[in-house]
């Protein structure tokens, strides 16, 4: 039987090598920032004003237009915050448009993606507070539905609820009591929830949304959240109010 043998260059014998496994250790992490301020505004690039001018334009004219104005800066925290009474608020003014009077709005704090800020309110911050495609719906809850619902807001430390709602809940997120309009859930009764078709699906760990009956889920693009939110704006503007909203003790820790 005849013997072959593979000769390797020089050459050859480093590329293998090269290509062995390599085992690598990190030994330093950095890291900066950069930031992003009125800075940048004094040495203006003429030549990238002049490529974005059409650009600008365009973005300026769809996001650019006044809905109204907000009295004071305003975000979104738990358990309770200005911004996320304001959303679950807009939510039962706008169900006279459907031909239904709500007793309670809830609007998920996950849902809401940025801040107001004092002063004139435009598409663009609307768009940016509700991005998604979230559309107003409508539910009937038992009050023993309801109060499971409200144990589950508790358990994720608060969400947006409308005025009316009082509950109490634990620093460690459990339920201890809730009202609604000053009076205790009974537990036989009906109650009729505004809320998005997000939450109602069960997300954000509200399945007791998916218990419900007479849902109401309107699916045209019109019932978007944020076209609610402008329509609110709007008819503020219109009778020359400005929009305020503020803590007032519907979720209460103790």
């Amino acid at each position: 039987m005849r013997k072959r043998y593979l000769l390797l260059t020089p050459f050859a014998a480093l590329v293998m090598v090269s290509c062995a496994p390599k085992h690598y250790q990190l030994t330093q992490v950095e890291r900066s920032r950069i930031i992003i301020d009125s800075r940048f505004d004094q040495n203006p690039d003429a030549a990238a004003a002049e490529f974005l001018a059409p650009y600008k334009r365009v973005n300026d004219s769809i996001m650019g237009p006044v809905m109204g104005q907000v009295a004071h800066n305003m975000h979104a925290t738990r358990p309770e915050s200005d911004l996320s009474n304001l959303l679950a608020d807009i939510l039962v003014w706008a169900a006279k448009d459907y031909n239904e009077q709500p007793v309670l709005g809830i609007y998920n704090m996950g849902g809401i993606r940025a801040d107001l800020t004092k002063g004139t309110v435009t598409y663009g911050d609307v768009l940016d507070i509700a991005p998604f495609e979230n559309k107003i719906c409508f539910v009937t809850l038992t009050g023993e539905q309801l109060m499971e619902l409200f144990s589950q807001i508790a358990a994720t430390g608060g969400e947006g609820v409308s005025k009316g709602t009082e509950l109490v809940i634990t620093k460690d997120n459990k339920l201890v009591s809730a009202k609604l309009h000053g009076k205790e859930i009974d537990p036989k009764a009906e109650y009729r929830i505004t809320t998005i078709n997000y939450l109602l699906e069960g997300n954000d760990k509200m399945t007791a949304f998916r218990k419900g009956s007479n849902k109401v889920a309107p699916q045209d693009p019109s019932n978007n959240t944020r076209f609610l939110i402008m329509n609110f704006f709007r008819d503020k503007q219109a009778k020359g109010e400005i929009v305020d909203a503020k803590v007032e003790g519907r979720i209460v820790v103790k």
